[in-house]
């Protein structure tokens, strides 16, 4: 198997459209009233499904954290420590909620956290050079 993508469960549509599309410049063509969103991002398939339609189509209810979400994060790179700072200013004057500011960590990492408005913690960082896969 290969992994193809992560999909979100969302609560309140029209605010995570509006937050990944505007804040993050995700490429999100679907409109605002949208039961789910499938795009690619870089290479990977991003879903974001509403809640319930969902437990609708799996017949089943589900637990759903409130505040941060400690169950993962979405990790976003860039190329140099000065544009972790740069990006992190810009999405916080976007709306996004700061968790951790920039910094440089011990293994050479500049890295910083901000979250959704459902609370999915979001890493933007780099190791001060191009993207490498």
């Amino acid at each position: 198997m290969k992994l193809d993508g992560f999909g979100l469960f969302v609560n309140d549509m029209p605010k995570m459209i509006r937050f990944y599309r505007d804040v993050l410049g995700f490429e999100i063509k679907e409109d605002e009233d949208a039961d789910n969103v499938y795009l690619i991002k870089d290479g990977t398939l991003f879903l974001l499904y509403e809640r319930s339609n969902f437990e609708k189509m799996t017949s089943r209810k589900y637990e759903y954290i409130k505040g941060f979400n400690g169950h993962f994060e979405i990790a976003l790179y860039v190329d140099s420590f000065e544009e972790v700072d740069k990006k992190y200013r810009e999405v916080l004057s976007k709306g996004a909620v700061s968790v951790l500011e920039p910094t440089t960590e011990p293994w050479g990492q500049r890295t910083c956290f901000i979250s959704d408005p459902e609370g999915n913690l979001i890493e933007i960082g780099s190791f001060n050079k191009p993207f490498e896969r």
